[in-house]
Formats: C-alpha cells, sequence, structure tokens
C-alpha cells in the first residue's frame, strides 16, 4: 500500500497532525497569544531557514533530526543575546509527494527540542513547493535591566569564552560527503550528530549574562568568522588560544580518516552553534576560556598571535 502524502491530505489535515504531534492550547487559532511578559523584561525575535539539498539531504538525516536542527539554531540565536527561548513558529512548503511520515517525523523533531527548552510551538504555515523549505522563527524573552549580549560590547581585557564542541559539525558533514552514514565508523558518530542535530544546554547564555558577559554569538558560520564579527563591531581584535580549541581524538580520527587537517574545521567550519562570548569576569559555568580581546590589530581574529590559516566559513551567496 502506497504513503499517504501531503497531496492525499491536504492542508488542513496535515496541519492536524502536526498539531497531534506538537500540541498547544496557543497553537490553532489565527494568531497565538503568548502569555504577558515578566515586569522589566524584554521580547527577543529571530528567524532562519532550512532548504533541502543546501542545509540538509533526507538521505543524510532523518526528519526527526531536521526538525532538532530547526529549532536549535534559532534557539542558538536567543541565547546568544542572553535571553530564554519561549515559543517557536514553524512554516513549511513541500512538494505534494511528500510522505505524510516525512512531515510528522519533522513536527516530532520540533517538538522534542521545544520541549527540552520548556518552550511551545505555537503556529505556522503550510504550502506546496518544488523543494521542502522550513522556516523557524523564535521568540525569547530577555529578563532584568542588565544589556543583552551584543556583538559591540567586547572590551580590550576581557576573556573570550565558549560553551559547546568547535570542529564537530564541520567533520560530520565532511564524513557524509565522503561515504554513506552506515559507512562512518560508529566511533564517529558524535561527529555525525553535532552536524545533523545539534545540541545546546538550555540556559547558558542567560547565565553568561547573569554573571557579567558582554557580546556573545553562537559558532554558525565559523569560529574566526563569526568572532571576527564580533571584533569588527567592538573595534577589538581576538587572539585564540590553541591550546583550548586542538583537535581533541575524535576530530584527529576522523581528519587522518578523510586526509583533511581537522583545524579546517575548527577554524571554518561552523554549524556547531556553540555559544562564543566574552567577559571581563569568572568564566561562566558551562563556559571554558579560549583566548582575549585585545586591542585592534591588522587582523580582527589571530590564532596565538598569529594570522589563522584560513578565515572562511559559511556564506549564503
Amino acid at each position: 500500500m502506497a504513503e499517504l502524502t501531503l497531496g492525499d491530505l491536504g492542508e488542513h489535515a496535515v496541519i492536524e497532525r502536526i498539531v497531534a504531534v506538537a500540541p498547544s492550547s496557543r497553537n490553532g487559532d489565527d494568531a497565538a497569544i503568548l502569555g504577558q511578559a515578566a515586569p522589566n523584561s524584554r521580547t527577543v525575535v529571530t528567524t532562519d531557514m532550512l532548504i533541502e539539498n543546501r542545509h540538509f539531504r533526507t538521505e543524510w538525516s532523518t526528519p526527526e533530526e531536521i526538525g532538532q536542527r530547526a529549532i536549535l539554531q534559532n534557539f542558538a540565536d536567543i541565547e546568544a543575546m542572553g535571553a530564554r527561548p519561549i515559543a517557536a513558529v514553524l512554516a513549511i512548503a513541500a512538494p505534494p509527494s511528500t510522505p505524510i511520515s516525512f512531515i510528522e517525523g519533522l513536527a516530532r523533531g520540533v517538538e522534542q527540542r521545544v520541549e527540552y527548552y520548556n518552550a511551545e510551538l505555537v503556529g505556522g504555515d503550510l504550502t506546496s513547493g518544488d523543494m521542502v523549505v522550513i522556516s523557524v522563527t523564535a521568540i525569547g524573552s530577555l529578563g532584568g535591566s542588565a544589556p543583552a549580549l551584543e556583538l559591540h560590547r567586547a572590551k580590550p581585557g576581557q576573556t573570550v569564552i565558549a560553551a559547546g564542541s568547535i570542529g564537530y559539525s564541520g567533520a560530520g558533514l565532511a564524513l557524509l560527503k565522503a561515504m554513506p552514514r552506515s559507512d562512518v565508523p560508529s566511533s564517529l558518530s558524535p561527529l555525525i550528530d553535532a552536524f545533523v542535530a545539534p545540541t545546546l544546554n538550555p540556559g547558558r547564555g542567560m547565565i553568561a549574562r547573569a554573571t557579567g558577559a558582554t557580546a556573545m554569538t553562537d559558532n554558525s558560520d565559523g569560529l574566526v568568522f563569526d568572532l571576527s564579527t564580533i571584533a569588527t563591531r567592538s573595534k577589538v581584535s581576538i587572539d585564540l588560544d590553541p591550546n583550548t580549541i586542538a583537535p581533541d581524538a575524535l576530530l584527529l580520527e576522523a581528519g587522518e580518516l578523510l586526509g583533511i587537517d581537522p583545524w579546517d574545521w575548527i577554524l571554518g567550519g561552523g554549524e556547531d552553534h556553540t555559544l562564543l562570548g566574552t567577559t571581563a569576569f569568572d568564566v561562566p559555568s558551562g563556559f571554558r576560556a579560549v583566548g582575549h580581546v585585545v586591542k585592534p590589530g591588522t587582523h580582527p581574529v589571530t590564532l596565538g598571535g598569529e594570522p589563522p590559516r584560513t578565515t572562511s566559513g559559511w556564506v549564503s551567496f
């Protein structure tokens, strides 16, 4: 028996299945009404897209993993402001021939991630398209009067901090490009997981802001690329300590298998969604020191005082 598709069920029946997988009392009307914001708080909003065969491939990722990734990359941007993710809106374009099981799996992945953050999927849209396109808008709450962790607030003398792995996602992508996922050695599965469904412990950005962090971003486009943005906006330079970000055993194993220097993944890989920030105080819980903010120099980012071997990163065009 042929599997049901979006075209078989139609828009409203498919939406009912999504809501059944990711239920919310706020979902189902013309627009979602969120709870009243806490006193002295601000709303933070971000949006991002995933496009089939550009940001994901169905032969690499399960529908659940694609949904998890779609939420995480948006919630990481909320965290990078020092805010707490509270809700998400999901829009999907897909061919009518798309199996309904794909959409249900995608919704399950979305629900798993929003639930992990104690947030909700509160609405969205569904339409026909030539390929699968997933757009998520995330809403967060920034409590208190302390400044957000904005890109322009790094100062010389501050410590550069990171929460999460660096280079894992880039290595996972390289492995998937080189061989079928089933052929990847099981020892390297954490690298695959880092690409298809990255993770970030909830609340890291809020903790950093509460303990005096100043600027922050997430490693989405590449370590040097993203830190260069902080450096340029703040009119400073950043010197990374190579010993704190050097390839670990997993990256070295993957590099030897593929004949690639793992430093390429660390410096330019991106999509780890590791939080990268600066602070003048003690390193916050869950973070580690990876360098220092210095006075502006010839290069926005250096590695042990020297220009990095790569300044490349993800660019959309």
